[in-house]
């Protein structure tokens, strides 16, 4: 029987996490997403997600196959929406999903769906009924994976990567 479960990453974890980063750029890059192609995640975003707590890891068996993070801070780029709404129609008190990413020994197993309800429950656990998650247009795979796991698409944010404006697609789920 597989062990499984999430949990908070840990600094001796980083390996293994910058491991699952790396090959999530290749992926992208194969498929033309110009999506986490200047550096970013770095190995220094990947620590203060760790040391802040922040940082989540799907382990199977004993290996990390699987990451990402939640924020419960009010981030600049979701101030801002664009072609539609946010459904509570506020700017705070909100969890925010990012940095989602499964190892390459681990794709085509829909873990993606197991590591987005993995980080719905603790999120809702921590007080959070308001979630969001945003990804680039050209990523339909992660698209996919947001609304099987009950995200409604809301509008379009905008960040700011490497001094560049880019658009991204905005979903949110209320949970009770």
């Amino acid at each position: 029987m597989t062990k499984q479960y999430l949990r908070r990453g840990r600094m001796t974890d980083l390996p293994a996490i910058m491991a699952i980063y790396t090959a999530a750029k290749e992926y992208l890059a194969a498929q033309n997403i110009d999506q986490w192609q200047d550096g970013y995640p770095d190995e220094q975003a990947l620590i203060d997600d760790i040391e802040a707590g922040e940082n989540y890891v799907l382990v199977i068996d004993g290996v990390v196959a699987a990451s990402g993070t939640i924020l419960t801070s009010v981030e600049e780029a979701y101030t801002n929406i664009e072609d539609g709404a946010w459904l509570n129609g506020k700017n705070d008190g909100y969890a925010s999903f990012h940095r989602t990413a499964i190892s390459n020994d681990f794709r085509g197993q829909h873990l993606a769906q197991t590591l987005m309800q993995g980080l719905t429950t603790i999120a809702r656990e921590h007080g959070f009924t308001d979630l969001r998650v945003d990804t680039h247009p050209d990523n339909k795979i992660m698209q996919h994976v947001i609304t099987k796991a009950g995200f409604d698409y809301v509008g379009v944010v905008w960040l700011i990567e490497s001094g560049i404006r880019t658009k991204r697609l905005a979903y949110e789920m209320l949970v009770d």
